[in-house]
């Protein structure tokens, strides 16, 4: 029986080259593809596939939302987070958010058949040069911070990211600064990049 796969990747040519490369394999569907994690979720909690592959950063909702959401309703599908960021800080958060694999896109393209056909079969998958520094310094943000800050750092002002997330002007202000305090920089710029660095946001 084949493994049901779907593609959250927002990169049209990798997101194709994937899907293609996938296909090669016998025991492989590819059932679906999204171009962001919004639209992915939409389609993958009406009919859920057995292994979710999705990249980290995308637009509307990033690929530990994503997995996050996947965990939060109860779905029996596995997540395997493929990304270009070796951050441990992001391997801490999707494991936490119940990925059950973490890739680099750099790996031999039979690494990562063999991580989905492992991840299928309920084992977990960990880039071998990040499995060590995973435990180091904790993420010190709380979710809303890490919200507030991610837009900060994409040059939204307060009113406007309290819009957006329906906040007020001084509650923005007051994640903003306890996320600056937490993280020991001076302003939000230098937390942004702290915390993007990381792998926190």
């Amino acid at each position: 029986m084949s493994i049901r796969i779907y593609l959250a990747e927002d990169q049209g040519m990798l997101r194709g080259a994937l899907a293609a490369l996938l296909a090669l394999e016998t025991d492989f569907d590819i059932v679906g593809q999204a171009a962001d994690g919004e639209s992915a979720w939409r389609e993958i909690r009406e009919a859920p596939p057995d292994v979710l592959v999705a990249d980290i950063e995308m637009p509307n909702w990033t690929g530990l939302e994503l997995a996050q959401h996947v965990q939060q309703a109860d779905l029996p599908t596995r997540v395997l987070i493929l990304t270009t960021f070796a951050r441990p800080g992001y391997l801490r958060r999707a494991l936490d958010a119940g990925a059950r694999g973490y890739l680099l896109k750099d790996s031999p393209s039979e690494d990562l058949a063999a991580a989905i056909r492992n991840v299928h079969a309920g084992g977990k998958v960990i880039a071998p040069e990040l499995a060590l520094e995973a435990w180091g310094q904790a993420d010190p943000l709380s979710d809303r911070e890490r919200q507030v800050l991610r837009l900060a750092g994409e040059g939204l002002s307060a009113p406007d990211i309290g819009e957006r997330l329906h906040l007020s002007h001084g509650t923005v202000r007051n994640y903003l600064s306890e996320a600056i305090s937490k993280l020991g920089v001076s302003n939000r710029i230098e937390a942004y990049r702290m915390a993007r660095d990381r792998g926190w946001l």
